[in-house]
């Protein structure tokens, strides 16, 4: 039983898997592309990835561990410098595989390795998915929301119709008092008038 033995065996032995891994390895670092087995490249994207996240750290103890699977020196220095510095901002994913077709032969599966070239673009983050719980929260909060506009707006209108009313009758009341000092001048000017004639009437009768 295979109890903690992840990975493929691939029909090789131990040596023989980890001498196909080195190999591939450097290739891939060197060439950024290459064209395996669906079933190797799966199992060398594992390795490879590992190297380049030694590659971004930069330390010592990083370089002697990278060494035991990276034997070219250039690759070596290739992987602490260009590819170190171009995933620097990058958190993972730095290899894409891109399945190709069957092989002509024995019509096993092809992919094509790749590393990644393109930018990081800015972090974004993940939208989560809400729960159909949450939904329907959000959708009672937005109802109680509308709600209370829409009770909002009705109060609002009756302040406005009552500041309407009040002004009317304070305009209607305005009148009144209006026409009362119009009646109450002409009252006066009719007594003032009496009073002169009745004055000129004495005046004659004395004469």
């Amino acid at each position: 039983m295979r109890h903690l033995k992840s990975g493929k065996q691939l029909g090789r032995n131990s040596s023989h898997r980890k001498a196909m891994y080195r190999n591939m390895v450097v290739s891939l670092l060197d060439k950024e592309s290459i064209t395996t087995t669906d079933v190797k490249a799966k199992e060398l994207r594992r390795h490879a990835e590992k190297l380049i996240t030694l590659g971004k750290r930069g330390t010592l103890s990083a370089r002697r561990m990278a060494r035991v699977m990276v034997n070219d020196r250039e690759v070596l220095q290739k992987l602490f410098t260009t590819l170190a510095d171009r995933y620097k901002d990058r958190p993972g994913g730095y290899i894409r595989i891109i399945k190709l077709g069957m092989r002509a032969g024995d019509n096993a599966p092809l992919s094509s390795i790749q590393l990644v070239t393109e930018e990081m673009k800015g972090a974004e983050k993940p939208v989560k998915k809400t729960s159909s719980a949450k939904k329907k929260a959000s959708v009672g909060e937005e109802k109680k929301i509308k709600k209370t506009s829409q009770q909002e707006e009705a109060v609002e209108e009756a302040e406005a119709v009552a500041v309407d009313s009040e002004k009317e009758e304070v305009q209607a009341e305005e009148v009144v008092e209006a026409q009362a000092k119009e009646k109450t001048e002409e009252k006066t000017e009719t007594e003032e008038a009496s009073v002169e004639v009745t004055e000129e009437e004495e005046k004659e009768e004395k004469k």
